[in-house]
């Protein structure tokens, strides 16, 4: 089990990269849990944020500064692809020496990259489930990176929906598993 946060970021994207491989070519229409994205929209949002990574991280640029230089499609032709180049460099920035330390001023204001990167690796986690659940793949997440996520996503998830960016969280019900806690946290019904 992956025991540093650089490792779950990896071990995340791990994942999330092993269903975009998956999407067969008359998937990338169906439906996610996501209802505003279907398969598509879904990749191309966790790829985007990846791109946001190395000028933030690395260039100390800010949302500001980068604008809609990384908005639309950014997969193209090659979805696959564009997420291996994406993730990748996402990673390098963060595996960059200090890169954790650093302060990263974020839509919301400043944070340290561990932060940042403990953020996206919950999204990430959450948002492989939603791709598992569009392609119809197992959407058992691992163990290690559920719990991370958890763990992550539990202090701020009531302002999750306020956001507008999840549904409200649901009811638990007793006794219930992790990846069904934290699926419930963001909105999601395992």
């Amino acid at each position: 089990m992956p025991d540093t946060l650089l490792e779950q970021h990896a071990e995340a994207l791990r994942l999330f990269g092993e269903r975009v491989r998956a999407v067969e070519d008359g998937q990338w229409g169906a439906p996610t849990p996501c209802t505003e994205w279907n398969v598509r929209d879904l990749v191309n949002h966790v790829t985007g944020e990846q791109l946001w990574i190395p000028p933030m991280v690395t260039d100390g640029r800010t949302v500001e500064e980068i604008g809609d230089a990384l908005s639309g499609d950014v997969l193209g032709e090659d979805p696959a692809g564009a997420w291996e180049r994406a993730s990748s460099a996402a990673h390098a920035a963060f595996t960059a020496p200090g890169a954790l330390d650093r302060t990263v001023r974020l839509s919301y204001g400043p944070a340290l990259g561990r932060a940042y990167c403990a953020e996206l690796t919950a999204d990430c986690v959450v948002h492989a489930w939603d791709l598992s659940r569009g392609i119809g793949a197992d959407d058992r997440l691992p163990d290690g990176l559920v719990e991370f996520a958890l763990k992550e996503v539990m202090p701020y998830a009531d302002g999750l929906a306020a956001s507008g960016l999840f549904a409200p969280p649901l009811d638990v019900p007793a006794g219930a598993n992790a990846q069904t806690r934290l699926l419930a946290l963001v909105g999601r019904r395992g």
